[in-house]
């Protein structure tokens, strides 16, 4: 078997933590390929170096003198070095480092230098190879994900190699210049490397015994997910779950790879699986709830709206023309309502009311701004009836108006809106329905 293993910052904030991840890849002859990010927090007051490493290029950037804030990141990395009792010596990484800050390299090459250095002593520690991503992991000029490029290269380099620490976050344009992935985007390089090695298990070992059922910090003691099929994962994580960077699903997807989310801290853990499919029943109806608040609702209303050819797609093309996504858009016989992040919406509100005008000439137009959307997410509602009666029931008892309901075709997902301020009462009371002990 060939396993792939990515470890999250707070699973290499420090050389103990360092130990830990090396007994759990000794532990097992199939971890073959590793992915580190780069040190994140060792407390709850530290500083992550990619943050560290942000501030000392925006300094460098201002031509301001970065120097201490670099000494500071180098002493995190010596940290490590020291506690490892490794014979590694970064002077010359940090040399490059300095030169390229000064030459001004950019912000994706002065984050991407966290992982970077992070994998150079994970290498060493481990006694493995170490592979650049900025080699065999490309972007397209307009700074795309080349998949069909990288996959080709980096299965041909690993073909050949026993056993490889690739460091997360980053690879390169066509120039060669650095380009990196959105934040938590080591959980992506560890998707793509499993798909090159043909992996059998892509492990993402992060602070956490896998997902939970709901936000933690809203529902106290809420039950893990043992299981969850990608789809229900990318639903889950696009509205607020945030265990793994949503894009990581792509690519084991494709070469049918399941994703075990993993503790560090509770290696014995069994964690959450994360599959294309499964005929394995959830425990419950829903396998989660997850939400993100701040949205507003445009309600436009027009006699007959319903008639006319081509009206959803003039009012789509009025918040294309400038540059705002929308989230949902329930509709009626002589209404639709669309709903856009209130952040993008506010400062080009009037541009975007008088466009709608021009363009389908409505009757009226009504907004509500401070709502919260609501994901009940689960593979189980397909064959339960009564879930969208529950979730009424379940707001109606707790009090809750309800603004908006949305269920997806595939009966995967049912989308409700509330306002920002019921939107933990909600969750509360949406769990406390379906999950019982």
């Amino acid at each position: 078997m060939k396993k792939v293993v990515k470890f999250g910052g707070s699973s290499l904030a420090s050389a103990q933590q360092f130990e830990k991840v090396g007994n759990i890849i000794h532990a097992d002859a199939d971890r073959k390929y590793v992915v580190p990010s780069a040190p994140g927090k060792r407390d709850s007051k530290d500083t992550k170096v990619t943050d560290m490493l942000y501030q000392c290029y925006a300094l460098a950037e201002e031509g301001k003198d970065f120097s201490a804030v670099l000494a500071k990141i180098k002493e995190r990395y010596q940290g490590i070095i020291d506690g490892l009792k490794l014979d590694l010596v970064l002077d010359d990484e940090f040399e490059t480092i300095k030169k390229n800050f000064e030459a001004k390299a950019g912000d994706n090459y002065a984050a991407s230098r966290g992982e970077y250095l992070n994998g150079i002593i994970m290498a060493n520690y481990l006694g493995y190879e170490f592979v650049d991503p900025a080699d065999y992991i490309f972007f397209t000029e307009d700074g795309n994900f080349d998949a069909e490029r990288t996959d080709e290269l980096l299965s041909k380099k690993l073909e050949g190699v026993e056993r490889a620490v690739i460091p997360g976050f980053y690879g390169s344009l066509p120039c060669g210049k650095i380009k990196t992935f959105s934040r938590g985007g080591s959980d992506i390089t560890g998707s793509i490397v499993s798909k090159a090695v043909k992996a059998d298990v892509y492990e993402n070992w992060t602070d956490v015994s896998g997902f939970l059922a709901a936000d933690p910090r809203i529902v106290s003691n809420p039950q893990g997910i043992e299981i969850i099929t990608y789809r229900e994962l990318r639903e889950l994580s696009y509205m607020g779950a945030t265990v793994l960077h949503e894009d990581a699903i792509f690519p084991v997807r494709k070469a049918g790879i399941p994703i075990n989310i993993r503790n560090t801290n509770a290696p014995e853990d069994k964690g959450t699986w994360i599959v294309e499919n499964t005929c394995q029943k959830p425990k419950y109806v829903i396998t989660g709830i997850a939400g993100k608040k701040g949205f507003c609702s445009i309600n436009i209303e027009k006699d007959m709206m319903n008639a006319e050819v081509g009206f959803g797609r003039k009012v789509l093309e009025v918040f294309e023309h400038y540059g705002i996504s929308f989230e949902h858009m329930p509709s009626g016989i002589d209404t639709l309502t669309v709903f856009v992040h209130q952040s993008e919406f506010e400062e080009k509100e009037q541009k975007v009311l008088s466009g709608l005008h021009k363009a389908v000439n409505p009757d009226s137009i009504d907004l509500e701004s401070d709502l919260a959307l609501i994901a009940v997410v689960g593979r189980g509602m397909k064959s339960q009836q009564g879930t969208a009666a529950s979730i009424f029931l379940a707001l109606s008892q707790a009090n809750i108006n309800i603004k908006m309901i949305d269920q997806g075709s595939s009966e995967l997902n049912i989308i409700i809106g509330v306002k920002n301020s019921d939107f933990e009462a909600a969750i509360k009371a949406i769990y406390n329905i379906f999950v019982t002990e």
